[in-house]
């Protein structure tokens, strides 16, 4: 979407309704959260879908090594049973040497 300035009215409870064509054009469908960051006097508006996607982005951009959600969990629980000074589930048969 280009720049583009509308004037829409803030009702006293503080509601406002974004126009249909913002709303295409910022992607938004029915019932959705946005992220409003207020930065000065000014306000920004961005789908939370978009937040995740660039949060996604950057970690991809910057991680050394791909993992899954499984193997971070798995780390966690590790590190978790050593701060116990347990033995992390799975691991029990495992010959130590």
């Amino acid at each position: 979407m280009a720049f583009q300035t509308i004037d829409i009215s803030v009702a006293s409870n503080g509601r406002m309704v974004l126009p249909a064509s913002v709303r295409r054009a910022m992607g938004l469908h029915g019932d959705t959260k946005v992220i409003l960051t207020v930065e000065d006097d000014q306000v920004r508006l961005s789908p939370i879908g978009h937040g995740v996607s660039r949060a996604q982005a950057l970690y991809r951009e910057h991680a050394k090594h791909m993992r899954t959600t499984d193997n971070f969990l798995h780390d966690r629980k590790a590190e978790t049973a050593a701060d116990l000074g347990e033995v992390p589930s799975g691991e029990q048969d495992r010959d130590v040497q």
